[in-house]
């Protein structure tokens, strides 16, 4: 039987990628049901493709445009947040991706494993914001969470078999279109400059994270909770090649690495198929090609946004929600040419401080956080200089 896709963020880098996937293995996925924010265009061209049972557009100003142009097709269509989260107690997918992006994918995520179904996850803030509360409740449910980013993808793969637990594991970055710049020649860099990432292509907000390497503290704050470690036992090394995409190393000193050319496709097509492996058109390293693997330790001093994401997890609480909610509005703020890139830390910094700290937070208190401090880093990003 074939496997049922939902795809929460289908029209963004992910999601189309993850159609690309499934449009290459059409015996053995059928999408049925596909979600989207605002670009109601992209979403209707994917329904008329992939004929799924049912399509969401979260904005309600898109929906008569969506209802209308798929009314011939038998495709129902819903609109709002509340409709993502019913979608997920019927009986129309075995697993669903969630690519949105930010606060937004929290609670369809727990949603979905409250209602049983298999998690391919792709949205680094579900962990970041709430990781204790969803991982409790997966494995409350015994809900299948299988990791789409390529760097966790990775840690999973290595652990695959394993029956002995980590001893550390390494999660590999790029270094993005900044590295090996100093604090000081980062002052004056533009939103265009940022954007421009060395080796991945990805939207917008997850371009900027990069950039200031905030990615790589959501990804070391995801570890934590997807393979119950340690901040300790989490590093990050810097490897421009982007061919070995995450490390684990055991107790006895063995060291396992999955490696692989930089295509996203990879890991979504192993998350929809896991266990599984399928066949796949993507590039081959060629290692007779490949002159040198170098990795470095990243300069904490430059990308400051690393270590306020250590400090986060370590305080514990709602921290973690704090430091997501600033920095979601401080890389907005900077793509809309309000702040500068320096001033993103400074801007999550200062919340960290002001916001209220609250140490065993519930789904409640999570949401109010996430609402106070979207507010206080507007007000900071307005008066800052």
């Amino acid at each position: 039987m074939k496997r049922r896709i939902g795809i929460y963020g289908s029209t963004g880098s992910i999601g189309t990628q993850a159609l690309e996937v499934i449009a290459n293995h059409q015996d053995l996925f059928e999408v049925t049901v596909l979600a989207a924010n605002n670009n109601s265009n992209l979403l209707i061209q994917q329904a008329m493709v992939c004929k799924p049972d049912s399509v969401v557009i979260r904005d309600p100003d898109h929906y008569d445009k969506v209802f209308n142009a798929l009314d011939t097709l038998d495709i129902k269509v819903f609109t709002g947040s509340e409709s993502l989260c019913q979608l997920m107690e019927m009986d129309l997918f075995d697993m669903v991706l969630i690519a949105m992006v930010g606060f937004e994918g929290l609670k369809p995520t727990m949603s979905a494993v409250s209602a049983g179904k298999a998690v391919a996850l792709a949205n680094k803030e579900v962990l970041v914001v709430a990781g204790e509360i969803v991982t409790d409740l997966a494995k409350v449910k015994k809900v299948p969470f299988i990791p789409v980013d390529s760097e966790h993808s990775a840690i999973f793969q290595c652990l695959s078999g394993e029956v002995s637990k980590p001893e550390k594991v390494y999660l590999t970055s790029s270094g993005g279109p900044f590295r090996g710049m100093t604090r000081d020649e980062m002052l004056n860099v533009n939103v265009q400059q940022a954007l421009k990432h060395p080796n991945w292509s990805m939207g917008r907000k997850i371009s900027i994270d990069s950039a200031t390497m905030m990615n790589k503290g959501f990804e070391v704050i995801e570890a934590k909770w997807l393979f119950s470690l340690t901040p300790t036992q989490i590093d990050i090394l810097v490897h421009p090649q982007c061919i070995v995409h995450s490390m684990v190393q055991f107790r006895d000193g063995t060291l396992k690495a999955q490696l692989g050319l930089p295509d996203m496709k990879l890991p979504i097509q192993y998350a929809l198929s896991y266990p599984y492996r399928l066949d796949a058109n993507f590039g081959r390293v060629d290692f007779a090609d490949m002159h040198s693997l170098t990795f470095e330790a990243p300069d904490r001093n430059a990308f400051p946004c690393i270590d306020l994401a250590y400090g986060a997890i370590e305080q514990g609480g709602n921290m973690p929600c704090i430091l997501n909610a600033a920095n979601e509005i401080a890389v907005s703020q900077f793509l809309c040419g309000k702040i500068r890139f320096y001033q993103i830390p400074l801007i999550i910094e200062r919340c960290m401080v002001k916001a209220d700290f609250d140490k065993k937070p519930e789904y409640e208190v999570l949401l109010e956080t996430n609402k106070r401090v979207r507010s206080m880093a507007t007000d900071f990003c307005t008066s800052i200089h």
